[in-house]
């Protein structure tokens, strides 16, 4: 990145006052012929760094031009998705020269995307933020979409398979062995802060996870374990599933197919409450 022209002039100044065979140079006037000089000095190195940092540039711009794109370019791409604004003429961004920032914000409806390699073609998963949680696009949304991302996709190579879909269902049961002076029987907290604070922990931890991230039970055990007034933390049983498929049981880890995914109901999140005094 070029410098400006006052932090040249200042470096070589700097190595003027270090350097022995210059010492006589020591006017102090702004306006000595000396000051002049290393003033038109870092004119000229101003406006070569400068030239540099162009050329940097458009060899940037032809190198990203031509190369087939990375996976988290569309990725990257996708979050750029602007609901109700048309693309630039011929390019793959959009002029955003009349919209504010919060117009253009507001605009970009995508929160989350991830891309995977398939043999059938690049899979391009998506979601939006709704009352703080992900959820899928609507179809409206998902069709401007998908039409966009054909719009700037690498011609003639794999297909692009674009996806928004509801998160998956998780059901797990558990057993809580809590702590009576912090817990009821019920694990609300008894001094009233707080009616659930395992069902919170377990949404806050699923809402939390890395889009297209991994479930980890034994991750999901040591968030439960942070508590305050869980003893013990145990998973009896954990089953998921997406679409029309039946639940399938897991014991270690489980990654969404919709690349998030959610306990749907009350009766999908099962707790044994059973009072234990701590442990030493």
């Amino acid at each position: 990145m070029a410098r400006t022209i006052t932090e040249i002039q200042d470096d070589i100044i700097s190595r003027i006052a270090g350097n022995t065979t210059l010492a006589a140079l020591n006017s102090s006037s702004k306006v000595a012929v000396w000051r002049l000089w290393t003033y038109i000095v870092a004119v000229s190195i101003w406006a070569l760094e400068n030239l540099f940092d162009l050329h940097k540039s458009e060899v940037t711009t032809l190198i990203n031009e031509k190369a087939p794109h990375s996976l988290r370019w569309y990725a990257n791409k996708a979050r750029d998705f602007q609901y109700g604004s048309e693309l630039a003429y011929e390019t793959d961004y959009y002029d955003n020269s009349a919209l504010t920032e919060d117009q253009v914000a507001e605009q970009r409806i995508i929160a989350y995307s991830a891309v995977v390699e398939q043999t059938k073609g690049l899979r391009l998963k998506v979601a939006r933020i709704v009352d703080g949680d992900l959820n899928a696009l609507t179809d409206q949304q998902l069709e401007s979409f998908e039409t966009y991302m054909n719009r700037i996709k690498d011609a003639g190579v794999t297909p692009l398979i674009v996806e928004s879909l509801a998160p998956d269902n998780l059901k797990l049961e558990l057993v809580i062995y809590y702590n009576p002076l912090v817990l009821g029987s019920d694990g609300s907290r008894l001094d009233g802060t707080n009616p659930d604070p395992v069902r919170n922990c377990v949404k806050d931890y699923l809402k939390n996870l890395p889009f297209n991230g991994t479930l980890v039970l034994a991750y999901l055990v040591d968030a439960l374990q942070q508590v305050d007034g869980i003893v013990i933390p145990h998973i009896v049983h954990a089953e998921a599933k997406y679409g029309a498929l039946p639940y399938t049981a897991f014991d270690v880890k489980y990654n969404p197919d919709a690349g998030y995914l959610r306990v749907q109901t009350t009766d999908d999140l099962k707790i044994t409450f059973l009072p234990q005094s701590t442990i030493r």
